[in-house]
């Protein structure tokens, strides 16, 4: 049996003009591509919630919310945050370019459209996209817990375990309070707060269960790699202490230790001074026949992760 022909991509254009649909629509559906028609920018963010196109060619200047409103609408819902978008658009000034980029397009072309030249460019940022698809589709895979957002804690896109994950505790499509608060204040303030900070939020109807948010670094201008990793706090407390001979609070700073805290943010945590944290740390190094705090922490997560 011959094996089935690829899928025809789909293209959505979204334009009011009828003279460019009809260009544009003769062009692409010889071309290999099947093609959907919006022809405002509402129309299209419901005809979206029903349809993921592989490329979307966007008029700028349209009735009701522009393009560039538009764009930021739907790159705001991570299925469609690795759609791209081509704005088409007879605005050639800077500032306009410049919009239609910030606002989620990966391509700019300016009217009247070539067709040659736009079929040419889909092909590429097809490609690009496709790319960019297998590597997410590798992470899931993996079942890695990472995300991707702007500036603003808008989410990007995120592998499933973490869009799962982060439907527990923020449904939508961007980081909760705190999470937007704490990424805000590292990017305003690089060298006062730590690269490696780790926000938790509390799970709702579970306290001891908490999700945890780290910053990994920058992709590319505007998108941020973060890491979550959900955490049952008394589970693990309980875990541990089965396997190490501490006591009950020696084992908290051991596993807060684990989960990278400094010294202050344990003391902080447990309630207690920072001199007792030390004082912790000094009867715990010899209990676990270690000398250092690298070592300690590496006995905790060989503990946590051998059940």
């Amino acid at each position: 049996m011959p094996p089935d022909p690829p899928a025809r991509p789909t293209i959505l254009i979204i334009d009011d003009e009828p003279t460019m649909l009809r260009l544009l629509i003769d062009a692409l559906e010889p071309a290999g591509f099947n093609v959907l028609v919006a022809l405002q920018g509402e129309m299209a963010l419901v005809l979206l919630e029903q349809v993921t196109p592989d490329v979307i060619l966007l008029d700028a200047l349209m009735p009701g919310i522009d393009g560039f409103e538009t764009c930021q609408r739907l790159k705001r819902r991570p299925g469609l945050a690795l759609v791209p978008v081509i704005f088409m658009t007879g605005l050639t000034d800077t500032e306009s370019v410049v919009c239609g980029l910030q606002a989620g397009g990966v391509d700019y072309v300016t009217k009247p459209v070539v067709p040659g030249e736009l079929i040419a460019r889909i092909r590429v940022h097809l490609a690009n996209a496709q790319l960019t698809r297998s590597a997410q589709r590798a992470m899931d895979a993996s079942g890695r817990f990472l995300l991707v957002a702007d500036a603003k804690g808008h989410l990007r896109w995120s592998t499933h375990q973490a869009a799962r994950l982060l439907g527990n505790i923020a449904p939508g499509a961007e980081l909760p309070a705190e999470a937007r608060s704490w990424l805000a204040a590292r990017l305003a303030q690089p060298q006062e707060i730590p690269g490696n900070i780790i926000i938790a939020v509390p799970v709702p109807e579970a306290p001891s269960r908490r999700v945890e948010f780290a910053l990994i670094g920058q992709m590319a201008e505007n998108e941020f790699l973060l890491r979550i990793v959900e955490q049952d706090t008394d589970h693990d407390l309980d875990r541990l202490q089965a396997r190490v001979k501490l006591t009950r609070r020696e084992t908290e700073v051991l596993l807060w230790l684990a989960r990278g805290k400094s010294n202050r943010d344990i003391a902080q945590i447990l309630n207690v001074s920072y001199r007792t944290v030390n004082k912790h740390l000094e009867q715990m190094y010899p209990k676990l026949g270690v000398e250092t705090r690298t070592s300690a922490v590496a006995i905790a997560i060989r503990a946590l992760e051998g059940s």
